[in-house]
């Protein structure tokens, strides 16, 4: 919002009135500014490990209002600033607060939900983040004529869904993994059955307490992270699929939507208008992904949406090279094919990448190392999500339309990973997992190097039959 600027970014403001004079490239690129976004996910990558600890000793719930509380502070912060100081220090307790709800959420979800639907009750996650942008972006759409303070109630508001949050949590059950790990084992199998609904959870139910038994065996659940028998969850999960998240280019497209959309004669604010139609696309995204992640599977949703956002990234770069780069402006028709394109993407991403990328690492893990697994996911997402929120503007700046077929080339590698090395994880119970891995053409060969692994899988197989009997 330019109020915003006037305030806080006066030098930006003044580049951007004039950004018809120079490259429409460059006239974002402002290293404080790139610095008020990416602390944010700078302090999530910290406080993903303290999330950890809590998440694992006192269970997901603490957790997940542990990070409302956060929310709560810096939306109060950043609503009453009055120097970029104020500004990133309530970001970096939004920043907390990401990283506790992103290391507890995905979680609580793939534990309290029962296998064939998984999938969909995990993406719920997903989905309610991509509403709460749209959300955000049409509140930015009516504040944004309320000057000079608009820009004050929308960052504001946030303490809304912050309390929501405190107040839901605070009337969850704990999930009965949780429940287990802690010794409450009474408890535990109650909330099963009741989230069940049925009292025949004994198979799952022993399942649950010997992951436990294992779990409380492991004293340094990173450490164990390295060891052979986790190295596919250690690679695919918490290393690829989280890096691969950020590296989709998925900021980038959504940046630049803004100067497309002008080009489509809809002025000053072309940029609030490309947000709510790239939100609305997340939430269609979204909506598919819960509908068809439990029966198309996971490996199909992930490479599906890689040719897709391939073929977008393409059309994107190629346009962007013969039309834009000085204050040139184009045609409708190219306005239209770049609107599509980039629609394209988004809605893409929004079924594969976006809520695949927290589901696939949350159900992978086995208890012993889950929490720590999740701090690793968080961490590596908040990384990659700080470095590309930081150097994007310089990239496109001095790398142009190429940064998009960068971007589609990196797609195109994180494609034949999960063609390559991701196995098929939709319906699988999560307490079976290891399972998968044994059968996999490439990591058989790492995790048969564990015997006390394969005999255990063994017996999770035994049980999970004679439940089924």
């Amino acid at each position: 919002m330019d109020d915003f600027l006037k305030e806080f970014f006066p030098t930006v403001y003044r580049r951007k009135q004039a950004h018809r004079h120079e490259s429409d490239y460059c006239k974002y690129d402002n290293q404080v500014l790139t610095l008020f976004t990416s602390s944010l996910y700078f302090a999530a990558l910290v406080s993903t490990f303290g999330a950890s600890l809590v998440t694992r000793r006192y269970g997901r719930r603490t957790s997940i209002m542990s990070g409302a509380v956060s929310f709560f502070l810096g939306s109060a912060i950043n609503a009453g600033a009055v120097n970029i100081f104020m500004l990133i220090a309530g970001r970096i307790l939004l920043g907390f607060g990401i990283g506790f709800g992103n290391q507890a959420v995905p979680l609580y979800l793939s534990e309290i939900a029962p296998p064939r639907i998984r999938g969909a009750v995990n993406q719920l996650f997903q989905l309610t983040t991509v509403s709460g942008i749209l959300v955000a972006d049409v509140i930015n759409y009516f504040t944004e004529k309320l000057h000079p303070w608009g820009w004050r109630l929308s960052l504001g508001l946030a303490v809304v869904p912050a309390i929501l949050m405190f107040i839901g949590g605070a009337f969850l059950p704990e999930t009965p993994n949780s429940l287990v790990e802690q010794g409450k084992l009474e408890e535990a199998r109650r909330i099963l059955e009741k989230v069940r609904g049925t009292h025949r959870v004994d198979a799952e139910f022993e399942d649950l307490k010997e992951a436990s038994d294992a779990a409380r065996a492991v004293k340094h659940p990173f450490r164990n992270l390295l060891k052979s028998r986790n190295r596919p969850q250690l690679i695919i999960g918490a290393l690829a699929i989280p890096a691969f998240q950020q590296l989709s280019g998925m900021n980038s497209i959504l940046f630049y939507a803004p100067e497309i959309f002008q080009s489509l004669g809809m002025g000053s604010g072309a940029a609030l208008y490309s947000n709510i139609m790239s939100g609305s696309m997340l939430v269609i995204g979204a909506l598919v992904s819960i509908a068809v992640a439990d029966r198309l599977g996971r490996r199909f949703l992930f490479i599906e949406a890689g040719t897709q956002m391939i073929a977008s990234m393409i059309v994107v770069a190629v346009i962007l090279a013969l039309k834009i780069g000085n204050g040139e402006t184009i045609s409708r028709g190219l306005a239209a094919t770049l609107v599509i394109a980039i629609c394209a993407f988004v809605v893409s991403y929004g079924w594969s990448w976006g809520p695949l990328g927290w589901l696939v690492p949350s159900e992978i893990f086995p208890l012993e190392t889950r929490s720590a697994g999740q701090s690793i996911v968080v961490c590596v997402n908040m990384f990659f999500t700080a470095a590309i929120a930081q150097c994007f503007l310089a990239m496109l700046c001095h790398m142009k339309w190429g940064v998009f077929i960068l971007f589609a080339g990196l797609i195109a590698i994180m494609s034949l990973f999960i063609i390559l090395l991701l196995p098929e994880t939709k319906q699988v119970p999560i307490e079976e997992m290891s399972q998968l891995w044994q059968k996999h053409w490439y990591w058989k060969h790492i995790v048969s190097k564990d015997p006390d692994r394969t005999a255990q899988s063994q017996q999770q197989g035994k049980r999970a039959a004679a439940g089924e009997a």
